[in-house]
């Protein structure tokens, strides 16, 4: 042990023997130099230095100013595109920081200064950030993924997830439902991107299916018309001359064990539907037995006694 402590002992001796040698050479050398040449060195250094800030400031300012073209051209494209607000907002975000920090390694660049350890630190750094927000990474993508393709807008009444609700709001991260009593539904980008979305919003018209269970024995044609005619009282129906919509229908669907089955389906405004809805079912309830004479069943059971 005491020689291993020597011998280091030594080593560091003469590491600091040669680091004093080495410095009283480059005094000696600075005592022969003269004072014009020193001074010339020291000019030729500084103008190198100068040339080079001189063209890091012109790289900066220029490229500052491709940075707000870029910008407000890409800015203009998707205003054009009729583009979410989430999404004019993040992808300008997204480019300024970007090109932002590649002219700013570049400028660091032209100075002379090596960029390489600061490429892989803000590598590395990206990684391990990557690596610990992959949930969220995962929403992030989802809710590009929605901004970009579009299956609703905010004011759609979708049905997702397993909730019904209008968006009030799609994030970069996560969409805002408020549902019909008012409840507002948070649902993560990342699961609402690879759900089956059903959007009642999408279209204009919208068609309204009514069943109605008749007692047997009721006329069908009787059972028709009555139903025809109310549909011709619902407030907002539309008739085949609406794109996308068709005349009121009504059709016998099934013989069921203490009924028959009709529906009756007619077409609307996408904003008139469950205001369609509601009216008629309260007033086929009301009027087909009133007016009309027609009964509704109930669950009945005919028992045949065998002696």
């Amino acid at each position: 042990m005491l020689h291993s402590f020597l011998q280091t002992a030594l080593a560091d001796s003469t590491a600091v023997d040669s680091l004093a040698v080495k410095s009283r050479a480059l005094i000696e050398t600075i005592k022969d130099t003269p004072a014009n040449e020193l001074l010339r060195d020291l000019g030729v250094q500084a103008l190198h230095f100068g040339l080079k800030l001189i063209a890091a400031l012109l790289l900066f300012i220029i490229g500052a100013w491709l940075i707000k073209i870029v910008r407000r051209a890409v800015k203009r494209g998707l205003i054009r595109k009729n583009s979410e607000h989430t999404l004019i907002t993040f992808t300008d975000s997204f480019i300024a920081v970007g090109m932002w920090t590649l002219l700013i390694i570049l400028s660091i660049s032209v100075l002379g200064i090596n960029t390489t350890s600061l490429a892989a630190l803000l590598a590395a750094g990206g990684m391990a950030i990557g690596m610990a927000l992959s949930g969220t990474l995962q929403n992030f993508a989802g809710g590009i993924m929605l901004l970009l393709f579009k299956p609703f807008r905010a004011g759609d009444f979708i049905d997702a997830m397993g909730y019904s609700g209008t968006v009030s709001a799609i994030n970069i991260v996560n969409t805002l439902l408020v549902t019909t009593d008012n409840r507002v539904i948070v649902i993560p980008n990342g699961a609402l991107s690879n759900a089956n979305i059903n959007n009642l919003s999408a279209n204009a018209v919208r068609r309204v299916d009514i069943s109605v269970d008749v007692a047997y024995g009721s006329d069908a044609d009787a059972v028709k018309s009555a139903l025809l005619e109310i549909a011709a009282s619902c407030p907002g129906v539309l008739d085949s001359s609406t794109p996308l919509a068709a005349a009121p229908f009504v059709g016998l669907t099934a013989l069921k064990d203490s009924s028959v089955q009709f529906v009756l389906r007619l077409w609307v405004k996408t904003a008139d539907y469950w205001p369609a809805w509601f009216y008629l079912n309260e007033t086929i309830y009301q009027e087909l037995p009133a007016r009309y004479g027609i009964q509704f069943p109930f669950p009945q059971m005919d028992v045949h006694l065998i002696k």
